[in-house]
């Protein structure tokens, strides 16, 4: 049995959020994301089409493929998992694809290599978040349930502090570089964050337990893996208030999600941004998160995981109206997308550190995490798959990403009437 609460696990985990979270802000968010809208600009003013369609379309496409590939796999993979006891391998796999699929972008180094940017950029997402359904997974087993809340934040916390920490180097670097220099040193993050990203990574794989379970390796693995997948899913549609909790977590993790990972492209196409203005916007917003996941763990403890979740997604509704009413020629136009910005940032973390605890909480008692957790990662993944490919197509559609920004702010407010109805209790 692993002993719960014992101190130097409950580092070790946080210690992979410090590790892995620099994908999230550098390639994800802020350093790529600017540096490919760069480069697919060309050497002029209309954008490059990529196989037929606008760069962000296709940036919107090749996350959207990424998401999918985790959909099909995480499942199986997870049951495996737990029908075997080797969680810390898929870990260490998923850690290892990603942080080295980092290092690889520091060859996409022209505008011909917009294919290997994508490319690249597909396989880095699929480390990155196939491996948070083996890393989520192991909170309900080293914490209590009483700690979840707080420990859950702190992991979310380290990990803005690691990135603002990355994020900060990797801009003093291009800053200070001769411009000639600049897209050189824009690479040289890439490379960085893939060596963040493995060499803290080492902690957790050191240290996480594998745990080793008493049942014999099945003949057939893969189909005693679905098998497990179609129980637990029998299993987990007989909690009602799991249930609707599930369902309010699509709808706003397909908004969430979705306009987290556009940010920077908005910032630039509807505002008019220029680079270092929203890598530094961005940067701020990790700085507010660490804030954010603090009070949302601290209203948590004092109204209730249900009410601080209601709070947030209020807020997240209010700046999608904000960014759909926004107005390019306006001349606070920039005024208006800070404050968007700093809405953002005070509920970006709390949501997401509080929907992992509030989630462990509603679990039943079970040995079978990882499989459960599956379930958690596959339908944040399929709303992220979801809403991806909606942005892309009203961006294709539309000509501008106003109508996406609204169509979000839709989805968070299905999830505000959804989650009215559930209550923290395992029934």
């Amino acid at each position: 049995m692993i002993q719960k609460d014992n101190s130097k696990l409950i580092k070790a985990w946080i210690s992979y959020d410090w590790a892995n979270s620099v994908h999230s802000l550098v390639i994800a968010s802020a350093i790529f994301p600017v540096y490919y809208g760069a480069m697919t600009l060309s050497s002029t003013e209309n954008p490059t089409k990529i196989l037929g369609l606008l760069p962000e379309t296709a940036f919107n496409f090749s996350l959207a493929i990424a998401f999918f590939i985790v959909i099909v796999m995480s499942p199986v993979l997870s049951s495996i998992a737990d029908v075997i006891g080797n969680k810390i391998k898929f870990l260490r796999f998923f850690c290892y694809l990603g942080s080295l699929s980092c290092m690889a972008m520091f060859f996409y180094s022209d505008s011909s290599l917009n294919w290997l940017g994508l490319l690249l950029n597909i396989t880095a997402s699929i480390g990155f978040w196939g491996s948070l359904v083996f890393y989520n997974s192991y909170l309900p087993e080293i914490v209590s349930e009483e700690k979840m809340d707080k420990t859950s934040a702190h992991g979310y916390m380290f990990g803005y502090i690691g990135s603002v920490v990355l994020l900060s180097i990797c801009l003093a670097m291009i800053q200070f570089a001769p411009v000639e220099k600049q897209g050189f040193f824009t690479r040289l993050s890439f490379l960085l964050t893939g060596f963040w990203w493995i060499g803290f990574g080492q902690i957790a794989l050191r240290t996480l337990p594998n745990k080793k379970l008493n049942r014999e390796i099945p003949k057939d693995i893969i189909k005693t893996s679905f098998k497990s997948l179609k129980d637990t899913f029998h299993h987990l549609n007989q909690f009602k208030n799991l249930r609707i909790f599930l369902a309010g977590f699509f709808f706003y993790s397909l908004a969430m999600q979705t306009i987290f990972l556009m940010a920077a492209l908005f910032g630039s196409s509807e505002i008019g941004m220029a680079s270092s203005e929203l890598i530094l916007t961005i940067l701020l917003i990790q700085i507010e998160a660490v804030l954010g996941a603090w009070l949302f763990s601290f209203l948590s403890g004092k109204i209730g995981n249900k009410k601080t979740l209601l709070i947030g997604i209020f807020i997240w509704i209010i700046t999608c109206i904000i960014g759909y009413l926004i107005n390019k020629n306006d001349p606070n136009v920039k005024i208006q997308f800070y404050v968007m910005a700093a809405m953002v940032g005070l509920v970006m973390g709390g949501i997401q550190a509080l929907s992992r605890s509030t989630y462990a909480k509603l679990l039943p008692e079970t040995e079978d995490t990882t499989t459960y957790f599956s379930f958690y990662d596959v339908l944040e993944k399929f709303a992220l798959f979801l809403g991806l490919v909606i942005y892309g197509l009203l961006i294709e559609y539309s000509g501008g990403m106003k109508t996406s920004a609204l169509a979000m702010g839709v989805s968070f407010a299905i999830s505000f009437v959804i989650l009215i109805f559930y209550k923290m209790e395992k029934k």
